[in-house]
């Protein structure tokens, strides 16, 4: 641990930077040397918790970390989205769930993981919600359409899930999904829509597309606790615009134009109105 000095690691950092597999997503390697400085940075911050060495003799908090670029994600336009929507429910193995995948997603923003870990139990079909357990182990009760909910309901009980633990999402084989499927999804979409694999679109931009226009309507409140953001950064301001289900409720239903049972219309008589009338980024 003493004999490693920060030079080594920058070395380290370049050959990982220069030797880095060249994807459609890539950043010049960006990356793989941001992971090589946070893996060296983590190894010494224990052995330092441990009392092996001091703080002031860990070489990787010496070397600099490369900074992360602006994410080229974003939100998606209609056409876009209607395009996608259109050819996963005409193209594949399995259109049902490929098209119960994408109306989530679209609908609660939620990320891979939190569709991923959705059992029956997590399924509320009376109050049109979904328990989504995410990254950081938080977990926020979802409002989604009671049409979807139904849907996803059939589709588990179809598909094998008898025990409330059992995954809500499942293949044709009855086996739970996992990560593979939405590799599969987003190949096959791209090589029916060039501009799909040359943009890398993937799951995380229909986040971005949902997350955007809740936004621009109804404000960066109520935006937070649609995308289950529970961190502070910032002013702490932040404390005084906390958004409740009720208000994402709100925001839900004037995306998809549905009614939803937790929905306070009256509270947001004003904003609801001004909503209403934009354009949705759902698709039936």
């Amino acid at each position: 641990m003493d004999g490693v000095a920060a030079s080594d690691i920058e070395a380290l950092k370049q050959v990982m930077i220069a030797s880095a597999v060249s994807r459609r997503n890539s950043r010049s390697g960006r990356h793989a040397g941001e992971h090589v400085v946070a893996a060296a940075r983590a190894f010494y911050t224990r052995a330092i918790a441990d009392g092996l060495i001091d703080a002031s003799a860990s070489p990787a908090h010496r070397v600099a970390k490369p900074r992360r670029l602006p994410s080229t994600r974003r939100a998606l336009t209609t056409n876009e989205l209607e395009e996608i929507n259109a050819e996963a429910r005409t193209s594949g193995n399995d259109v049902i769930l490929d098209a119960l995948l994408l109306r989530l997603h679209t609908e609660t923003a939620c990320r891979r993981g939190g569709a991923l870990a959705l059992r029956l139990v997590d399924l509320d079909t009376i109050n049109g919600l979904v328990r989504l357990t995410e990254k950081g182990a938080t977990v926020r009760w979802q409002p989604i359409t009671l049409d979807l909910a139904e849907h996803l309901y059939e589709h588990a009980r179809a598909r094998g899930a008898v025990l409330l633990t059992d995954a809500l999402l499942r293949t044709r084989t009855s086996q739970p999904i996992t990560s593979r499927r939405y590799d599969h999804l987003w190949k096959r979409l791209g090589e029916r829509l060039p501009w799909v694999a040359v943009q890398g679109v993937s799951t995380h931009w229909l986040r971005h597309t949902t997350l955007t226009w809740v936004e621009r309507h109804f404000g960066y409140g109520i935006t937070r606790a649609y995308a289950g953001h529970t961190d502070s950064p910032g002013s702490s301001t932040t404390t005084y615009i906390k958004a409740d289900l009720h208000d994402v409720a709100n925001a839900h239903s004037a995306m998809t134009g549905q009614p939803h049972p937790l929905a306070r219309l009256t509270d947001h008589a004003d904003r609801w109105s001004q909503a209403s009338g934009a354009v949705s980024p759902t698709t039936e």
